[in-house]
């Protein structure tokens, strides 16, 4: 028997088109047969590598009494919180007020008004301890529903919860982290000092933005600062006890205001933190890539699935690191990361796949761990016992009986990641079961794995990584996007399914489209962002003119001209119970914190009022969101440093289209955190003139020019401006003061 579920294209909603539960996707077929048969709604979200969303499926979504409960008396529907994140932050957000928590899989109980009364996460078929299971949750719902007194109250506290939540946009910021979820009060955008610079002004006029009348930004910068540091975990790295998650962003926050503080101290817990995992159970010894998070406080036991945005994002922490020390281990270590996803989760056509499951053979963790035979066998008597004596594989185990290899008793005597005796163990490994695999592609997934592998080619000066970043955003162009421009947010592989007559059950339904979902925020934000990622690693003048067009289309289509900001979900989206809006920084930065990293660089890189007005308006509406704990909105602080401190615009005038050596490698310096490059050559004077007008005043200069600077005898001249004075062009790179 299947369900409707065998008509999508989602790999997590496929996992249920077997169960005798029958499912609808999302879609106003759900809604009106629950209406027209006065029915609740049975809402459950999750995605196809979750763990848990794994074990209530198999307890209770395959069990036919728990499907003879639903099919009777509910109308379900199932949702990937992946294709459809907004519906996810509207229900998570009603989880988390109703319940104080959430997670996946998120369990919700609703009117067909899409109106929810009731809110869990993961349930037991049957209730013990003397807490309700999901059989006798049903039962219940179901009596209450039948009885029209009751049924009132249900309907009367969905009401009730529905405007609690969606009233938490009036509230006081200052009062509840919730408020980030759905909106914020009204402020003034014009209360602040709006600064217009050109590369070539004399006289800029600067002053410095004032969130509030008594809290300036750069105050805000070091409360997020003293917030780490006061929950910094000195023993083992991280910040607070188990369970221990990455959260790059928080890493790259710190790196980056050891920069423009000169804080040694925050510079060494983001490296503390990062050396740690590397050398924990958390990190892939064998295969490379980082698991999702640790259970424990030694980053020793993670939970096992390994997702691509974690990688992605850890990615570019590491080259982060790696560019500010110098050393090979972090090197190493982007490599071995960088090649997994390339091997494991990129599509021939250039996406990249969202994630491997943690389950092997219904057991989690039972694909990556060994036992000193195991590794023996492989690799003989001499190297078998150096891999168990280095990488804690012992017969009493550090995991259920097995061992995870791990350095963190030896965190200095990794092998590298080309030792062929690493390779025979992933060899052996990868003959076991093979791991699940979620094959869909989400453009904002994809586009940060674009950004992460556009830095590794800089940084490492790999050739095979900046090509890889190129072909992830312009996979994302060639199959992401429709005639308009428009994003959509996931893409899988069409796998010939056939969608039943007059059905309307998807955006996808009735078509062959292999793309689904109306792209929201977070993919204009994540797409715009690799793009500019993209030009500050390579200079091209097209990656800067798209990742702008794309900026537009953001303020197009998500901005909110009342209250500042910008919401989840397009102007003409599907309509739900409210419209979120996005401003913390969870797993991944938000999509309003990649907004004013976004806004702020094609500022100080076009030289254009509209973007510094622009990014200005959106770092008040992040400063107002952040004002009592900026540390939870860590991405939107490294936009917010880029405005509050002193940078510098470099612009080279080129008589080659070569960019210069010594232009390369000052990219791949510490110091241009705080420069705007600007690559001006015969070949891209008219885009760039384009995209950053001020530019057409800059002559290029001739290639006979013997007052010129040469690179291969190309004649070179430099500009260079610091936070807005700008001294005389010079022809000698190493003349500047930089």
């Amino acid at each position: 028997m299947s369900n409707r579920l065998k008509y999508e294209k989602s790999p997590y909603l496929l996992q249920h088109a077997d169960n005798p539960l029958d499912w609808y996707p999302w879609s106003r077929d759900a809604f009106e047969k629950a209406k027209t048969e006065n029915k609740p709604i049975f809402l459950s979200i999750g995605y196809s590598t979750c763990h848990w969303c794994h074990v209530m499926a198999h307890e209770s979504f395959e069990d036919s009494e728990v499907a003879d409960i639903l099919n009777r008396s509910f109308v379900s529907v199932k949702v990937d919180r992946e294709e459809r994140p907004d519906i996810d932050a509207v229900y998570m957000a009603v989880c988390q007020a109703v319940t104080g928590s959430g997670g996946w899989p998120l369990t919700i109980i609703m009117t067909p008004e899409q109106k929810p009364f009731f809110a869990a996460t993961y349930l037991l078929k049957n209730g013990r301890f003397g807490q309700a299971g999901l059989t006798e949750l049903l039962v219940y719902v179901s009596k209450l529903w039948a009885d029209e007194t009751e049924k009132k109250k249900l309907l009367e506290s969905a009401e009730r919860i529905t405007e609690a939540v969606a009233g938490i946009k009036n509230s006081n910021r200052k009062n509840s982290h919730s408020a980030d979820i759905f909106g914020t009060e009204n402020f003034d955008p014009h209360s602040g000092q709006v600064r217009g610079r050109h590369l070539h002004d004399k006289q800029p006029q600067f002053e410095p933005l004032r969130f509030s009348e008594n809290s300036f930004n750069n105050e805000l910068l070091e409360k997020a600062y003293m917030s780490f540091a006061s929950r910094f975990d000195k023993k083992y790295g991280g910040f607070g006890s188990a369970p221990k998650f990455p959260a790059p962003h928080n890493l790259i926050f710190l790196m980056n205001y050891s920069i423009y503080e000169n804080k040694t101290e925050a510079c060494r817990m983001a490296l503390a933190t990062l050396d740690a995992m590397a050398a924990g159970g958390i990190c892939d010894q064998i295969g490379g890539g980082f698991s999702r998070y640790s259970t424990d406080e030694k980053w020793l036991a993670p939970h096992f699935e390994k997702m691509l945005y974690d990688n992605a994002l850890l990615l570019s922490a590491y080259i982060k690191a790696y560019q500010l020390t110098q050393n090979e281990r972090y090197a190493d270590i982007d490599r071995r990361t960088a090649d997994y996803m390339l091997r494991e989760l990129r599509d021939p056509a250039g996406g990249f796949y969202c994630a491997q499951d943690a389950d092997s053979e219904g057991v989690e963790g039972k694909y990556y761990v060994f036992t000193p035979d195991e590794v023996l066998a492989v690799l003989g008597e001499k190297d078998g016992r150096e891999f168990c004596q280095t990488y804690d594989i012992t017969k009493a185990g550090n995991f259920e009986g097995k061992s995870i290899p791990n350095l963190i008793a030896n965190p200095h005597d990794s092998w590298r990641a080309d030792d062929p005796r690493l390779k025979k163990l992933y060899a052996y490994r990868s003959s076991r079961m093979q791991l699940h695999k979620d094959d869909k592609v989400l453009s904002s997934w994809t586009s940060f794995a674009a950004a992460a592998f556009a830095q590794a080619g800089l940084m490492l000066d790999n050739a095979h990584y900046l090509e890889a970043a190129k072909n992830a955003v312009h996979f994302i162009s060639e199959n992401m996007t429709d005639a308009r421009d428009r994003l959509f947010v996931s893409w899988h592989k069409n796998k010939s399914h056939i969608s039943p007559s007059g059905c309307s059950s998807s955006n996808n339904c009735g078509s062959n489209k292999e793309y689904t979902g109306d792209g929201q925020l977070s993919d204009y934000a994540a797409y715009a962002f690799s793009l500019l990622t993209l030009y500050k690693t390579t200079l091209s003048a097209e990656y800067l003119k798209q990742a702008a067009a794309y900026a537009h289309k953001i303020i197009e289509l998500f901005a909110d001209e009342s209250e500042g900001g910008f919401f989840q979900t397009a102007f003409d989206a599907e309509q739900l119970i409210m419209r979120p809006k996005e401003v913390y920084d969870g797993a991944i930065p938000s999509g309003n914190s990649l907004v004013a990293m976004i806004f702020e660089e094609l500022a100080e890189l076009t030289g254009e009022i509209f973007w510094r007005k622009q990014a200005d308006r959106q770092h008040l509406f992040t400063a107002s969101c952040a004002e009592i704990s900026p540390a939870d909105f860590s991405f939107a602080m490294n936009a917010l440093m880029k405005a509050s401190y002193p940078q510098r615009e470099l612009i080279c005038a080129c008589a080659s289209n070569r960019i210069p050596r010594e232009l390369e490698s000052y990219m791949r310096s510490a110091a241009s955190e705080s420069t705007s490059i600007i690559f001006k050559s015969p070949d891209n004077a008219k885009l760039l003139a384009e995209c950053a007008p001020f530019t057409a005043d800059y002559p290029l200069p001739s290639k006979n020019d013997k007052n010129a600077a040469s690179d291969n005898a190309i004649s070179v001249t430099w500009y260079l401006c610091n936070n807005g004075a700008c001294t005389a062009p010079v022809a000698d790179f190493y003349s500047l003061d930089l």
